[in-house]
């Protein structure tokens, strides 16, 4: 069994944590969420403790927002985790970040001795919960095999894209633009059934039936039947995300112009107060555009 650090409990994080404690490793915690950790612990697991050497890991698994916090997590000069692993160990980085910065996130932890996994996660934390996620990961067949128990704990699906980072992070990009414009979509057309005098419920149960549906549809369609926004996903992921997108397919020159729409509904979203709110709530950008009231509102 492995010595594991797991970085990141949020809804995805946390899922995955549990998992690997389940799966027998070894399993320390690390959040700026007090209550996020203390969950963890009644789960089996442990905290980081003072000295970051006691708990050096075979495996360390960063599962943090974005690049910025990956980089501070990986290699920040004072609390940098790359510092207190030893040579051979590897780095699974499950953020969405740009092609580039996985690239070079592997050449220095190449540099520093450590082996490194680009491994972009989707499946959300029911999925993460179960260990039943998709990874899409890349990198050499050392770092696959060093994170082999990890994987094998947390996912029902690895996809090895190639023996470099980078891969695994485009891929991740190619979902992140079907799934952000899914939910943008099913928010229009949420919407579209109000203005219609549609019976909501009927509407998703009609369209999941039909050839409309989409996965992110039957997912987030309900929460807004039910006028709950408690974050799974929150709006706050989709302008780094798909921002993401149309940066790398500006720099090859491919226009995503419904990406780019997607990408606007989500920023209005977030600007009339919904960043932190589940990202379905997205459909309420619509909604008030038309003046219209969805369930749970006046």
């Amino acid at each position: 069994m492995a010595r594991i650090v797991v970085v990141g409990l949020g809804s995805m994080g946390l899922g995955m944590a549990r998992v690997l404690v389940g799966a027998g490793h070894e399993v320390f915690g690390q959040d700026i969420s007090a209550e996020r950790l203390d969950a963890f612990l009644a789960s089996g697991g442990k905290a980081v403790p003072d000295n970051r050497a006691d708990a050096a890991p075979d495996v360390i698994v960063c599962v943090v927002l974005n690049a910025q916090q990956t980089e501070e997590v990986l290699f920040d000069p004072e609390s940098g985790w790359a510092g207190h692993m030893a040579p051979g160990s590897v780095i699974v980085s499950c953020a969405t970040v740009p092609p580039g910065f996985a690239c070079e996130m592997e050449d220095r932890a190449t540099r520093a001795g450590l082996l490194y996994l680009d491994a972009p996660i989707s499946g959300g934390a029911a999925k993460a919960a179960k260990g039943a996620l998709s990874v899409m990961a890349s990198g050499s067949e050392a770092a696959f095999a060093k994170a082999a128990g990890v994987l094998d704990a947390v996912a029902e699906t690895v996809h090895n894209l190639g023996p470099k980072a980078g891969m695994g992070s485009a891929m991740k990009s190619v979902n992140q633009l079907l799934a952000g414009v899914h939910i943008a979509a099913m928010g229009e057309a949420l919407a579209l059934a109000v203005s219609q005098n549609l019976d909501l419920r009927q509407v998703v149960e009609v369209v999941s039936a039909s050839a409309g549906t989409s996965w992110m549809f039957e997912n987030r369609a309900p929460h807004v039947l039910d006028g709950d926004y408690t974050p799974r996903s929150s709006v706050s992921i989709w302008p780094k995300d798909l921002g993401i997108v149309s940066d790398i397919a500006g720099g090859a020159g491919l226009p995503v112009p419904m990406a780019r729409a997607a990408l606007e509904q989500f920023k209005a979203a977030a600007m009339a107060g919904d960043a932190q709110a589940d990202d379905a709530a997205v459909t309420r950008v619509y909604a008030r555009a038309a003046g219209l009231s969805l369930p749970g509102e006046g």
